[in-house]
């Protein structure tokens, strides 16, 4: 089974610019669980997407303006969302801010190819209604 650390140190694990003012942080994942920082600079957008993975957000600083199935809402430090598998989901950061995303399971895009191949990546990420 592949996975991080036991223990991540903020000052040492690295932070990768994913464009757009988006940074990305992993703090921890196995086969099963990831957890990630996402750092947003000022009026960065994560753009609406959707995935098969269930994810909680926590805000951990800042004011982000959260899209859910086309309902938007203000979240503050403090603040979580929910996002089922397969809804569509967004969010703009006025203010510049920080987030920590969890997902189950995790998400292979997020990590070097080949730490999963004992998964059937593509069939996983079908729809239901697709894995037939």
């Amino acid at each position: 089974m592949s996975q991080s650390d036991i223990f991540t140190s903020v000052d040492t694990a690295e932070i990768e610019d994913i464009g757009g003012g988006l940074k990305r942080q992993m703090l921890g994942y196995n086969h099963e669980l990831m957890a990630v920082k996402i750092y947003f600079e000022k009026g960065a957008i994560g753009y609406n997407h959707a995935h098969r993975h269930s994810q909680v957000t926590y805000v951990v600083e800042g004011e982000f303006h959260f899209n859910i199935d086309g309902v938007t809402t203000i979240m503050k430090a403090g603040d979580s969302c929910l996002i089922q598998p397969w809804a569509d989901h967004g969010a703009t950061c006025p203010t510049g801010g920080i987030l920590i995303d969890t997902f189950s399971p995790p998400r292979e895009d997020f990590l070097p190819e080949g730490v999963f191949d004992n998964i059937d990546v593509e069939k996983l990420n079908r729809k239901p209604a697709e894995n037939k």
